[in-house]
C-alpha cells in the first residue's frame, strides 16, 4: 500500500512540476513551430504560336505560354524556350524568359521570340522552373516554315489558280516555214491594291528536248484594278516544228512573287503536257500538348519538431496512465 501511495505521489508530483513549468518557463510547453511554407504549384495551361518577321534565310516564331498559379507564392519561377530542329534534332534558338515571384493566384502571360532558319519544320518546348525545378513544360511542332513569304516577296496580283482556265495560254499569230509567230497570255488576280510602277510578267520559250531558251520577253503588269482578273500578252517568235515549254515569271521590283507554266506543241509527229507533280507546301502549327511536370505535394506547413526542452502535456498523460497501471497491477 505504501509503495502505491508513493508511486501514485510521484504521477501527481510530476504532473504538477509540468504544469508550473508551462506557468513560469516560458516555451516549456509548446506547440511545435511551423517550417517553412510549400510553393504554391504553378502549371502551363495554354501555349499559342505566331510569326514575327520574315526574311529570306530565318524566320521569327513568337511563342506565348500562360501559367496559371495558386496556393502559397512561388519564388523565382522562369521559363526556357526552345526549338529544335524535326529533322535532325539539333538545338536551333533557345531563350530563358524570368517571371519572378508568384504571389497572387491566377494567370501570367509570358512570352518571347525565337528566330530559326526559314526551312523544314521544329518542334517547340517551354520548360517552367520554380526555383530551379523543373515543374511543367509543353511542346508545339510547326511544319513548312519554308512557306512563309517573307516581306519582300508579298504581292496582291498572282496567277490565277482554276481548275479550268489555264494560267498560261498560247496562240499561234503567224506559221512560217521556219518559225513561228506565238501570242503568249497569262490570267492575272488582284486580291488587293496592285503595285502599278512595279509588276512585270516574264515570259520564257524552253525547246523542251534540249530545253534551250528559244524566246524571252517582259510585259508590263500593273494598274490591275482590286478584286479583279486580266490577262496581260506578248509576242515571241521561235523556230517551228519544236515543243516548247513556257513559263511565266511574275515579279516585282525584281523580286519573284508568283510562276505558271504552259506548253507549245509545234511537232507534229509528238506532244508533250506539262508536268503537275508540283507538291505544295503550307505553314502549320499543331496542337498545344503539356506534359504535367513532378507532382507539386499538398499546401500546408512542414513540421521541423523544434520545441524548447521541459517536461510537456504528453509525459504528464503518460506518467499518469503508468502510475494507473502499476497500482491496478499491485492490488
Amino acid at each position: 500500500m505504501d509503495s502505491q501511495r508513493a508511486l501514485a505521489g510521484g504521477a501527481v508530483v510530476v504532473v504538477a512540476v509540468a504544469l508550473l513549468s508551462a506557468a513560469v518557463v516560458p516555451g516549456a510547453v509548446a506547440p511545435p513551430d511551423d517550417g517553412p511554407l510549400r510553393p504554391g504549384p504553378v502549371h502551363v495551361v495554354d501555349a499559342d504560336i505566331a510569326t514575327g518577321e520574315i526574311t529570306g534565310q530565318t524566320a521569327e516564331l513568337e511563342l506565348f505560354a500562360t501559367l496559371a498559379h495558386r496556393g502559397n507564392p512561388a519564388e523565382n519561377v522562369t521559363v526556357r524556350f526552345e526549338a529544335t530542329d524535326a529533322e535532325s534534332g539539333l538545338l536551333e534558338a533557345a531563350e530563358e524568359v524570368s517571371v519572378g515571384d508568384l504571389t497572387a493566384e491566377g494567370e501570367r502571360r509570358v512570352s518571347t521570340t525565337l528566330t530559326v532558319p526559314r526551312e523544314g519544320g521544329y518542334e517547340l518546348e517551354g520548360v517552367v522552373y520554380r526555383n530551379g525545378t523543373r515543374v511543367d513544360e509543353f511542346t508545339r511542332q510547326v511544319s513548312g516554315v519554308e512557306a512563309l513569304t517573307p516581306a519582300y516577296a508579298e504581292s496582291n496580283v498572282s496567277f490565277v489558280d482554276d481548275p479550268i482556265l489555264e494560267p498560261v495560254t498560247v496562240s499561234i499569230v503567224d506559221a512560217g516555214e521556219n518559225r513561228t509567230t506565238l501570242e503568249l497570255g497569262s490570267w492575272l488576280t488582284a486580291v488587293g491594291p496592285s503595285e502599278a510602277d512595279s509588276l512585270s510578267v516574264t515570259f520564257i520559250v524552253r525547246q523542251a528536248e534540249s530545253n534551250v531558251v528559244a524566246a524571252r520577253t517582259s510585259v508590263d503588269a500593273g494598274g490591275l484594278q482590286e478584286g479583279r482578273s486580266d490577262t496581260v500578252t506578248a509576242e515571241v517568235s521561235v523556230p517551228s516544228e519544236y515543243n516548247y515549254y513556257v513559263d511565266a515569271v511574275l515579279t516585282r521590283d525584281g523580286v519573284i512573287v508568283d510562276t505558271a507554266g504552259g506548253v507549245v506543241n509545234l511537232d507534229p509527229t509528238e506532244t508533250i503536257d506539262r508536268d503537275q507533280t508540283e507538291q505544295e507546301v503550307e505553314f502549320d502549327a499543331s496542337d498545344f500538348e503539356s506534359d504535367d511536370g513532378p507532382p507539386d505535394r499538398p499546401e500546408g506547413t512542414e513540421a521541423t519538431a523544434a520545441q524548447t526542452p521541459g517536461f510537456g502535456p504528453v509525459v504528464a498523460v503518460v506518467a499518469l496512465l503508468s502510475a494507473g497501471l502499476l497500482a491496478r497491477r499491485r492490488r
